[in-house]
């Protein structure tokens, strides 16, 4: 893996860069190759004393990402792997299962050694996946419309997402409200 580690309001020192290398570089043990990826971190520290991390890893069929927040910044390191390691157990536990269940010999994690945590992670695949159930389908006419008529609309029916048709480019779009308070969209690429 190869790493890009950015700080805002703080200075990425040698070993903070070092204990994030180190703690996201234990997540290729999951992986059967050596993974090919570069790993986006960016640091933040806040005025009111928060540090903030996200992380990025782009692969082949699969993102993960996961951000975190604490006080302090190694302890947010350390919960945004806990976190990462949790997306590649749930994932590793389907893939690996469609792939048995297809007859094939080849999977893109490693099968663990340790059977107490092939066990934990079934475990926890298998209690995610049970409390994972969709409860209603909307279905709704797309308006064409701009960014900001769409944040006036989600503001207005108090949801913090809105899916709309983007007037200029006639693609749907989806606008949402950042935890920062911010809003973000989400466009299709081509």
């Amino acid at each position: 893996m190869k790493y890009n580690v950015r700080g805002e309001n703080i200075e990425v020192t040698p070993a903070l860069r070092e204990y994030v290398e180190k703690k996201i570089g234990k997540l290729e043990r999951y992986f059967e190759d050596s993974i090919e990826a570069n790993v986006n971190v960016n640091l933040k520290f806040y005025n009111d004393q928060e540090s903030k991390i996200e992380v990025t890893i782009p692969m082949t069929n699969l993102v993960l990402r996961a951000e975190e927040y604490n006080e302090d910044m190694y302890a947010a390191i350390d919960l945004v792997t806990n976190k990462l390691e949790r997306q590649i157990r749930k994932h590793k536990t389907k893939v690996n299962r469609k792939l048995r269940e297809q007859g094939s010999a080849k999977f893109m994690f490693a099968n663990g050694t340790d059977e107490q945590e092939g066990a934990q992670a079934q475990t926890a695949v298998q209690e995610e996946e049970d409390q994972i159930q969709v409860v209603r389908t909307k279905r709704f006419n797309l308006k064409p419309m701009d960014s900001e008529e769409a944040i006036l609309q989600m503001n207005m029916l108090g949801h913090n997402f809105f899916v709309f048709t983007n007037a200029e480019t006639n693609t749907t779009n989806v606008v949402y409200q950042r935890k920062d308070g911010k809003y973000a969209i989400i466009e299709p690429t081509e």
